[in-house]
């Protein structure tokens, strides 16, 4: 995930490429969210985390996990999986591009499942957004000094 970078020791060309990765990645999943809404959840990119979101038990498993990497511009999911309390370790964060966490809920109706995973990508899409143009004003301002 690149929201960890250092800017402070980077040239104005290497905070444009950093922009342009963030800008891929919400691009992507700016796709995964126009199929979450647009098509059946049944042999979706997402379809894994609906049913480990909704058929896992509670009493167990708080959390899911879906951690996707974005390759040739395309969101692909390379895994879900469940916590039971705590957080993911730093190497394993490190290891994607970008991730969403959805709280168990057994049972969960897809629509409502569509509706949360819709708002936490959204979320993540306004996040590589904003972390592209801080990219971009800092490389503008490092050219103007």
């Amino acid at each position: 995930m690149t929201s960890d970078r250092d800017s402070e020791d980077m040239s104005p060309a290497d905070l444009r490429e950093e922009a342009a990765e963030d800008e891929t990645v919400a691009d992507a999943l700016e796709n995964l969210l126009e199929e979450l809404r647009d098509e059946e959840l049944k042999g979706s990119r997402l379809e894994g985390l609906f049913d480990e979101a909704s058929s896992s038990n509670p009493n167990i498993w708080n959390t899911v996990t879906a951690f996707i990497d974005v390759e040739d511009g395309e969101a692909v999911v390379t895994d879900e999986s469940k916590l039971a309390q705590g957080s993911w370790a730093p190497e394993i964060v490190a290891g994607c591009d970008t991730m969403i966490t959805l709280d168990i809920e057994y049972g969960m109706m897809p629509d409502e499942f569509k509706y949360t995973a819709g708002k936490k990508l959204r979320q993540r899409i306004e996040e590589f957004r904003e972390q592209a143009a801080e990219a971009r004003e800092q490389a503008a301002e490092l050219e103007d000094n």
